[in-house]
């Protein structure tokens, strides 16, 4: 019995009209389950911008609908295609009850066709079919996407704000155009951002406070701080005694490092804004290093502590860095180990380590646990106990670790407790730096014998001894140094001189008693001690020494000695004395070719007298005014000869610095004014100042306070 054809199979219908519109149901049904997946997910991710999506998936499963429903053929289709748009708005209103969004649907006249419980909920009411959302007391703001606005409502609780989709698509089954809209609560959102915006606001106005205040601060700082340097210089050029000599060296010291905190203060604010910069020059890092340890070494001799440096002899003489910047940097980290240091001493030494500049800081202070170290470089943090914390500011090591990563370097520390601290600075060489030619055989023929106590001064001595190319053997008890010139007396070891600290004196004139043979030596000796402690030590009672050195030693003082080129006790202060304001003052120089007329405009009476000083011993006559109208007054007198140059302060009663440049460079001013030389003297070291004065034409900007060498150096270059 042959198989019936497949159109001959039983219960096998032909495909026609009526079974096409139930494929087309599926279709529908199976689009509009995919848009309740859709919606989900956006519900879930909470991300609304994705409904134009699920819009265009309802918008597909109701044109399926549309292309099935034309002509009933079926019974009670229509029903089940209502029935299904039914079950998936009631799933969907379902999920967002659950997100705790607001789902409504709206004719296009704005009436309301079904919402959500979560709407009905925030409005208080049990039903809103057929009205609109302007009647329920909602207002809307466009947001710049197409369809997205801003919905406010004012409830029992207060206003609450909604991020509002609306979406225009087909209804279930009838086919007519419908708008879905979805809201999500962003009031809490909404009130954070105008909190942080506050914030914000409220921070720039307090910065801009800071900055004012600083400015502010500052400047009245200098101005004192001004008076107090210069008569110190002039005090400097009279004749004082040794001990005078002293005292205001001590008071040297004590002003500048009040300059050094402004300074401090005004680099923290400048980094903290991003206005700092750099400005190299060609220096001897090995100078920078010795002048900052010379200037601690007062500070750290009061502590009975030792302190000392030495510069390996690989490092260039000279080098491309901002000596200034690189000096702050020294004098906060070294001076914050003098501080934490009660017994011991600190060792600064420098070398070249894998193409960079490398500067350790060693200390024998009291150390830091792990946890200081991780945070010492934070700003406002200080180590140590009450006493030293009281000492600073704890802003100088933050700033110099930035200074040094603006160098392109770094700033590290390492410590454990009880064993003292290293901090290391390092920074890249440029690449024109070269070592100083022939500086490793500098002291090639000195064999040194060091009798002194172990510290840093030893060891800083006889490094600098070894890395010029000599020999050097140290020292710390009578014993050591008798065990040592018994090898020399030998033969075995040669010896050229012997350098004898101030506190091992006595075991040296016993050395000598117990064994005379020594004299037989020749030996050069010489005396080394603290500048402090040379009045208890006079000349006279000094015999049998060729030389002293001062600690802490600078390179080209113990050259000097151990090459023989000083001879004689009567010299040694004009070759080893390393503290250049204890020397005689210089003579005033002769006036400069060309002195005139300089018009000094000052309003403070004490800077007043130090500039008018300064500039009558180089030969000026100087007429002093002191405001702005007698500034212009004095320019445009007609019965005295014009002046030769202007030195005058930025803010003076009158006005201001900046006007009356512009007015003096002027279409308006005459000619021989317009190119008089002016320099200004501020207080404000902001580099945007100096760049919007030298752009309105002053030749020289110099912040206060003025060295007075740099000042006279730039009046005799613009005069000339």
């Amino acid at each position: 019995m042959s198989k019936p054809s497949r159109l001959e199979q039983p219960n096998r219908a032909p495909i026609g009209h009526g079974s096409a519109r139930s494929i087309l149901r599926i279709l529908s049904a199976c689009a509009g389950a995919l848009a309740a997946l859709v919606v989900l997910a956006v519900g879930l991710s909470a991300n609304l911008h994705l409904l134009p999506a699920v819009a265009a998936i309802g918008g597909l499963s109701g044109a399926f609908l549309l292309l099935s429903g034309d002509s009933g053929e079926v019974a009670g289709e229509d029903d089940m295609a209502k029935r299904g748009g039914s079950e998936t708005s009631a799933l969907l209103s379902t999920i967002h009850d659950a997100l705790g969004d607001i789902a409504i649907v709206r004719h296009l006249d704005g009436r309301i066709i079904q919402a959500n419980a979560v709407f009905h909920r925030v409005l208080a009411r049990t039903e809103v079919k057929g009205l609109t959302c302007a009647s329920l007391g909602l207002a809307f703001e466009p947001r710049l996407e197409p369809d997205h606005y801003l919905a406010r409502l004012m409830t029992a609780a207060g206003e609450r704000l909604y991020d509002w989709h609306d979406v225009i698509v087909r209804e279930w089954g009838s086919g007519r155009l419908v708008r879905h809209s979805i809201a999500r609560d962003v009031t809490e959102e909404a009130r954070a951002a105008r909190e942080r915006e506050e914030a914000r606001r409220r921070a720039e106005e307090a910065s801009q406070a800071k900055s004012r205040l600083l400015a502010t601060v500052t400047h009245e700082i200098r101005t004192p701080l001004s008076g107090i340097l210069g008569m110190s210089h002039l005090l400097a050029q009279t004749e004082l005694s040794a001990e005078q000599r002293n005292y205001l060296a001590d008071m040297q010291q004590s002003g500048h490092a009040l300059v050094q905190l402004v300074e401090d203060l005004i680099d923290f604010s400048s980094l903290s804004a991003g206005r700092f910069q750099l400005h190299p020059t060609r220096q001897d890092l090995r100078l920078v290093i010795e002048n900052v340890v010379e200037l601690l070494s007062h500070r750290a001799h009061e502590k009975g502590i030792e302190i000392g440096a030495t510069v390996a002899a690989s490092v260039p003489g000279l080098m491309v860095f901002d000596a200034a910047r690189l000096r702050q940097v020294l004098f906060n980290v070294i001076g914050n180990a003098v501080k934490f240091t009660e017994t011991g001493g600190v060792l600064v030494s420098a070398d070249i380590v894998e193409g960079t500049v490398r500067i350790r800081i060693d200390d024998s202070g009291p150390g830091m646990s792990p946890e200081e170290v991780e945070r010492v470089f934070e700003e406002f943090e200080q180590a140590g106990n009450g006493a030293q914390r009281a000492k600073g500011t704890g802003l100088g090591l933050a700033i110099s670790r930035r200074i040094l990563e603006t160098f392109g370097g770094s700033l590290t520390a390492s410590s454990a407790a009880g064993k003292g601290s290293r901090f290391v600075v390092r920074f890249p060489i440029p690449g024109d730096a070269a070592p100083s030619p022939g500086r490793c055989d500098t002291l090639a023929d000195a064999r040194v014998l060091v009798m002194a106590p172990e510290g840093p001064a030893s060891l800083a001595l006889a490094s600098t001894i070894e890395t010029l190319g000599g020999s050097c053997y140290r020292a710390s008890t009578l014993d050591e140094a008798r065990s040592f010139l018994a090898e020399v007396l030998v033969g075995r070891l040669t010896l050229t001189d012997i350098i004898v600290d101030h506190r091992h004196a006595g075991q040296f004139q016993r050395l000598l008693f117990i064994e005379p043979a020594i004299e037989r030596l020749r030996l050069r000796r010489t005396y080394l001690i603290n500048p402090e402690e040379r009045s208890s030590h006079p000349v006279h009672r000094m015999d049998g020494y060729a030389a002293w050195l001062i600690r802490p030693l600078r390179e080209k003082s113990l050259v000097e000695v151990l090459l023989g080129r000083l001879r004689g006790i009567e010299n040694r202060d004009a070759i080893s004395d390393n503290r250049p304001v204890l020397r005689d003052a210089p003579p005033t120089s002769a006036a400069p070719t060309g002195a005139g007329r300089v018009i000094l405009a000052e309003d403070d009476a004490v800077n007043a007298l130090i500039l008018r000083t300064l500039l009558e011993r180089k030969g000026h006559a100087v007429t002093h005014v002191a405001d702005f109208a007698a500034l212009d007054a004095a320019l445009h007198e007609a019965d005295c000869a014009p002046p030769l140059l202007v030195v005058t302060d930025l803010h003076m009663p009158g006005g201001d610095g900046l006007a009356m440049l512009r007015r003096l460079r002027g279409e308006g001013a005459r000619g021989r004014l317009r190119q008089l030389p002016v320099i200004v003297l501020t207080s404000d070291g902001r580099k945007d100042v100096r760049d919007e004065l030298v752009a309105a034409g002053a030749d020289a900007v110099l912040t206060k306070p003025a060295e007075p060498d740099q000042l006279l150096a730039k009046i005799s270059q613009l005069i000339s």
